[in-house]
């Protein structure tokens, strides 16, 4: 910035802090907003108040007579006693487009740039269940994810890829059953016996009937697949995690980092009181329960959310749910940078935001992290945008010197004073849907979608009144910007993937599918019953998600909001 502009600025700070009658009106510099000023008030993205400075007296735990050490209850500083010391995050960059040829491919190329993990993003048909090839999937194959209509789509998928050697994220929920299924026959044709498989299915179904929507059937029967899962892979996929408790979503939609970390606790709340009534111990299965939460900009109510989710969970599992075993009381997290923070506008400036929020999660401790691509604003990220996404991460942890010591923001007043009003404002609203009889109920009396809509609009106001900062959409603004080359789908490969499908129907032994659909039915009228293993020998046979989502819609029904 020139010295002129720097003057101008700081005349304008100057101003702004001590109005004089006599001054005149400054015009804005280089659109800045005209109210732009520092506020004697100043909030985090909750609405939490600030103070200008915070000392010893800020934090309610007195530091001198309160220590808590890394690797042991309730594990605010960390869930490990070296953290990244002893092993760095898993990055993990989530993918998936056009068809699974091509997402294959990608796999593959970000697994050569140094990437640790996979994490598969599925499209919006096979989410809801339905075959790449019906009538409902037009315009939507291979849009927002890889289609996977079959086992020959997950073979495709994972080729030349072992599975007992990544472990693998898939973001889906509604037809989490099925796709587990698929995945688990690859590594069994593989050649590789469940308890090598590693990863975790999402599987958390009631954030979609609060804030994201790929739900299929009524609650409480999605509640049944979802414990159904849960208790097949405490018995048989043993370093799986079942279920990962979303806070991403309803974080997108509008809710604030409270209401993010109150909800998502409320839903894992709800989880474990599930699997409890069909029969499972709690020390059976709590410890492959995962977490996946949103990073925004605000770096530290971020960095204090992270800290008071761990401790929360800490004191429900040990405390609430009587859980023995320490590795039961541990609140293990996936990280995304932020989506909805993403503007077309100069999208190059996306890739500081993401990487402040990288920081974040990195500095409050996360097991797991995806950073967004800087054009994910405009379209799928570009092989380019994508290795750039990676590298933001690997600097963070090979240049930056965060991951050389365990909680580095430990003792600071500011976060130490945030992690307690976050955790005791989470718990207000947990106390709430208990009140209401848990997260199901709440949400049937739709409290949760109504406190999140409020917290959207009252964003929204913000940043029309310019309270609310975006560089490059309500300051700084550019003049006529290039737009840069985005991927799109496929359309030749998306109609070979409809071609696979009808020749998948015309090869395979279809006397063995309608036997395994037929047992499947039959297993769904006893409640029982766990359905996994009759889901696993449908997808054996090359059974179509949309074959196996049809039996499960005759039986439970499909839930309209």
């Amino acid at each position: 910035m020139g010295s002129s502009k720097v003057n101008s600025y700081l005349e304008r700070y100057k101003l702004a802090k001590k109005p004089n009658k006599h001054s005149q009106r400054v015009t804005p510099l280089n659109n800045e907003p005209d109210n732009f000023k520092f506020q004697e008030k100043v909030k985090t993205d909750s609405n939490l108040e600030l103070d200008s400075y915070y000392g010893p007296q800020s934090y309610s735990k007195k530091i001198n007579n309160t220590i808590e050490t890394p690797g042991e209850f309730p594990f605010t500083r960390g869930i490990h006693r070296e953290m990244y010391r002893g092993r760095l995050w898993t990055m993990r960059q989530y993918s998936g487009f056009s068809t699974a040829e091509e997402s294959n491919q990608r796999y593959r190329y970000l697994l050569e740039q140094g990437q640790t993990g996979l994490s598969v993003a599925f499209d919006l048909p096979t989410q809801i269940g339905y075959d790449s090839d019906h009538e409902l999937s037009a315009g939507e194959v291979g849009r927002v994810g890889v289609p996977v209509s079959s086992l020959e789509d997950m073979e495709e998928l994972f080729n030349g890829i072992p599975l007992a050697s990544v472990t693998t994220s898939m973001t889906i929920n509604a037809t989490a059953p099925i796709l587990l299924a698929f995945y688990l026959a690859v590594a069994k044709k593989q050649g590789f016996s469940f308890d090598q498989i590693r990863g975790t299915t999402q599987n958390d179904i009631l954030k979609e009937y609060i804030s994201r929507g790929t739900y299929i059937f009524p609650p409480s029967d999605s509640m049944r697949l979802t414990t159904d899962l849960m208790e097949f892979c405490a018995y048989n996929v043993p370093n799986w995690n079942s279920i990962s408790v979303s806070g991403y979503h309803m974080r997108e939609a509008g809710a604030t980092a409270i209401q993010e970390l109150a909800f998502t606790l409320a839903n894992g709340i709800a989880y474990i009181e599930r699997a409890l009534q069909s029969g499972l111990k709690i020390d059976s299965f709590a410890s492959r329960i995962s977490f996946f939460f949103v990073s925004q900009n605000d770096l530290f109510e971020e960095v204090a959310k992270f800290r008071a989710a761990r401790r929360m969970w800490a004191n429900i599992m040990r405390y609430r749910f009587k859980a023995k075993d320490p590795k039961s009381w541990m609140l293990r997290f996936h990280t995304q940078t932020a989506g909805v923070t993403l503007t077309a506008q100069q999208s190059d400036v996306n890739t500081v935001r993401t990487t402040i929020q990288a920081l974040a999660a990195i500095l409050g401790g996360t097991q797991s992290l995806h950073v967004n691509a800087r054009d994910e604003a405009l379209g799928l990220p570009t092989e380019s945008s994508a290795t750039l996404a990676l590298r933001a991460q690997q600097v963070l942890a090979l240049e930056s010197g965060v991951a050389k010591t365990v909680d580095p923001l430990a003792g600071s007043y500011l976060i130490e004073n945030l992690t307690d009003r976050i955790e005791n404002e989470a718990q207000v609203l947990i106390d709430h849907i208990d009140s209401l009889g848990g997260a199901i109920n709440a949400l049937e009396k739709r409290y949760q979608q109504s406190e999140i809509a409020n917290s959207a609009y009252k964003h929204q106001i913000a940043l029309e009144s310019d309270e609310k900062i975006v560089i490059g959409v309500n300051a700084y603004k550019s003049g006529i910007e290039e737009i840069p080359p985005t991927i799109k789908p496929n359309v030749l490969k998306i109609k070979t993937q409809i071609q696979k499908l009808s020749n998948l129907r015309a090869n395979r032994d279809g006397l063995l599918v309608e036997s395994s659909l037929r047992r499947l039915s039959e297993a769904l009228r006893s409640s029982n019953t766990n359905v996994m293993p009759l889901i696993l020998e449908c997808a054996e046979a090359y059974a179509t998600l949309g074959e196996i989502s049809d039996v499960l819609r005759e039986s439970f029904g499909e839930y309209k909001n």
